[in-house]
């Protein structure tokens, strides 16, 4: 179900804990696998979980609890935006309204040629940054404004 190189990453990352804790490296497991994939289907998941020894209940909970993994499919650029409250109080609602009138998307929507998926995310620990954007899971931006945004997707872009 994965390739030979992905599983070679995860087992790595097994290699990381005790013998018989394999089931630790549930997380790198997961985000070894959507990056392969794209997103985690259920057979990904269900994979996973036999890769693991791990009842697929325990690996779905960790799948479904972090917004970092795709059930779904997902655009080329995954933008998240920090939309808990103190990012709200500094301006995220409308840095959100923004993206949503840039990309003609709403949260958890497509962009119709499949470039950007626009999500809501929870507290990314950077308050004082607000409003804060996730780039696929892996680049904050800080401090957006208006400007920042269309040069940010400008670049995604290309």
């Amino acid at each position: 179900m994965l390739s030979t190189e992905s599983l070679k990453k995860i087992d790595r990352e097994i290699a990381k804990y005790p013998t018989g804790k394999k089931q630790s490296a549930v997380m790198s497991a997961l985000a070894i696998a959507q990056e392969e994939k794209g997103w985690l289907a259920n057979e990904t998941i269900n994979f996973v979980a036999e890769y693991l020894d791990m009842p697929s209940i325990a690996v779905y909970e960790v799948a479904t609890f972090y917004n970092m993994y795709n059930l779904e499919p997902v655009g080329e650029h995954k933008i998240t935006i920090c939309t808990n409250l103190p990012c709200a109080l500094s301006g995220s609602k409308e840095t959100a309204a923004y993206l949503k009138k840039k990309l003609g998307i709403e949260f958890n929507q497509t962009t119709p040629d499949g470039k950007f998926t626009l999500k809501e995310g929870e507290c990314f620990g950077a308050c004082g940054d607000a409003p804060v954007l996730l780039v696929n899971n892996k680049r904050m931006c800080s401090f957006m404004s208006n400007e920042m945004i269309d040069k940010l997707l400008e670049e995604l872009s290309k």
